[in-house]
């Protein structure tokens, strides 16, 4: 059964440019769900985010019939299992549980892509030797040579690890090294191509100037710290 949504009932909080965001965004668009974003400020939270999410105080925030939905991986669960159409997790139950696998792997080895970003010195230089380890760990096992991580379609697995397609180019650009070079991870390379390239996430990326200035300004913040 498809479960009907309206504006009304279904309300994403969310900061831009924040990748966990885009997920959520993806999902529903692939989806096809309408809903009424609400922007706020982090650094001045609104009682509506205090609100819906009073324990971590983080966006995104799903909001649906009233309830609240935190963290953006279990958002995207819940995505899956309210609005069944256009499904993002395999129905094949080892296809699903490799797809949950991976998935956790991207929450589990993400810190140290910020890493990479935040920090200076002999710190950053064990985050980019890290950061290439876990990039060839899904060059080699988790794509392979496969499309998508499930394969031909896009699913649940491919929005997590959405932010290697868009951010990682950008926390590059702005830190001024290459954690993916041009003729390495051709399978990551091929699978960022095509992730680009699905409709619903072509029209919906964060604009790259005015990413790329947002992501300078926050690395001379971090860089001003570490050497203060």
């Amino acid at each position: 059964m498809v479960v009907s949504a309206t504006m009304e009932d279904v309300k994403l909080l969310g900061a831009w440019p924040s990748s966990f965001l885009y997920r959520v965004i993806w999902a529903l668009k692939l989806k096809g769900v309408k809903y009424e974003y609400v922007e706020e400020n982090l650094v001045n939270k609104s009682d509506l985010l205090l609100q819906y999410n009073p324990i971590h105080k983080k966006i995104p925030v799903l909001v649906h019939g009233g309830k609240p939905i935190a963290e953006s991986i279990v958002i995207l669960e819940y995505i899956e299992e309210v609005w069944p159409q256009n499904p993002l997790l395999p129905t094949d139950h080892y296809e699903r549980a490799a797809a949950r696998f991976w998935t956790k792997f991207e929450d589990d080895t993400s810190s140290t892509f910020f890493a990479f970003f935040q920090t200076v010195g002999e710190e950053q230089e064990r985050a980019i030797k890290e950061a290439k380890g876990i990039l060839r760990t899904i060059d080699e096992q988790g794509l392979g040579g496969k499309k998508f991580f499930g394969g031909e379609e896009i699913g649940l697995t491919d929005i997590a690890f959405g932010w290697i397609a868009g951010w990682l180019r950008i926390m590059e650009e702005a830190v001024g090294l290459k954690l993916i070079e041009d003729n390495s991870f051709p399978h990551l390379q091929a699978w960022i191509e095509n992730f680009r390239a699905v409709p619903v996430i072509k029209e919906n990326l964060p604009d790259h100037n005015e990413t790329l200035a947002y992501f300078k300004q926050r690395r001379e913040m971090f860089i001003a710290s570490a050497t203060s």
